[in-house]
């Protein structure tokens, strides 16, 4: 059997889709063939997407998996032998009127339509789809995302003085005004991966936050940047997955996420769960993890036995067997 796995063209700051099937491809069975074929143009305006779509049709194996955003490759592709993975609709949630109607058709209905199944990182996207769509529920199969096998247990002291908290993200979802309102007169020193604006410094610099902010570094350094700090903030407020929590499980560091949509389901028992549009819980999460010994060593403990479930082979095996399903008559 020959996968090919159909990935966008590459865009500064958003590689997530391709290192996660990039371990998911290598841990595929030896029986299990592959190809990788990467779009030509970006996803901008009419005639780079239909070339892009064109262009699939000649790299088609004995099943086509459309990973992730360039949901329209579809369209032109073999409907019998044709896996879409959806991530989010976050895009949805962003826009209004005709813009969204658009995008509704062609990226989530039509390719939908144009695929025998589809693939869902948690039971919480697949309501989303379905709160937008309706289609045949038969369709969907919900397949976590995988941890990378580079994230790994890190020894550490909690510094309960005066800790070092990783906020994951700086894009609008990712809260971070609300968490820096929520540190204010906490003693710590907040480590953000993202580019900061102007008014997410100035909210920082008003609330008196000790911050830094690091933005385009390596996994190998973003790793690193996990293992420097006491525990992870990711209140975020909208997400179809969650990643940064099991990277946060895996390297053994306490992690306080929202407890809407996908991330509870992530999390299971392995995260403190704050109300993300509530600044008061946020605060009260970040002072229980810093204060109650107990319970944030219970939150490591849980966070080794739930990466299990995210493990690259265990996720692997999952497509694999979706693949037979894809190739079994019906």
């Amino acid at each position: 059997m020959v996968v090919t796995y159909y990935h966008r063209h590459p865009a500064p700051g958003f590689y997530s889709i391709e290192r996660l099937f990039k371990d998911v491809r290598n841990s595929l069975p030896k029986n299990i063939k592959y190809k990788i074929s990467i779009s030509k143009f970006e996803s901008r305006g009419l005639w780079r997407r239909i070339y892009n779509a064109i262009e699939a049709i000649f790299h088609q194996g004995d099943i086509n998996h459309i990973t992730g955003d360039v949901h329209y490759l579809s369209l032109f592709l073999n409907k019998k032998i044709t896996l879409l993975t959806i991530h989010d609709c976050v895009a949805l949630e962003r826009l209004r009127g005709i813009k969204k109607k658009i995008l509704l058709l062609f990226w989530y209905w039509l390719p939908i339509k144009r695929s025998v199944l589809v693939s869902v990182v948690s039971e919480s996207t697949k309501r989303e789809i379905l709160r937008y769509i309706k289609c045949d529920t038969n369709k969907f199969r919900v397949i976590h995302n995988p941890v990378s096998l580079l994230f790994k247990p890190s020894k550490y002291i909690f510094n309960t003085h005066k800790p070092s908290i990783l906020q994951i993200g700086t894009k609008y979802n990712k809260n971070l005004l609300r968490v820096s309102e929520a540190l204010k007169d906490i003693s710590c020193h907040l480590n953000i991966l993202g580019k900061l604006s102007i008014e997410q410094k100035r909210v920082l610099d008003s609330f008196n936050i000790k911050y830094s902010f690091l933005s385009n570094i390596s996994d190998y350094e973003v790793i690193e940047v996990y293992k420097q700090s006491d525990m992870v903030i990711f209140v975020s407020t909208y997400e179809g997955f969650g990643l940064p929590i099991i990277e946060a499980n895996a390297t053994g560091r306490p992690i306080i996420t929202s407890n809407i949509l996908s991330m509870p389901e992530v999390a299971n028992n392995a995260a403190c769960l704050v109300d993300p549009f509530n600044v008061g819980s946020i605060r009260a999460g970040i002072l229980k993890v810093i204060h109650n010994v107990n319970y944030r060593e219970k939150l490591i403990e849980n966070g080794f036995k739930n990466v299990q479930r995210f493990n690259p082979k265990v996720i692997a095996a999952q497509y694999v067997n979706l693949y037979k399903e894809m190739r079994t008559p019906r």
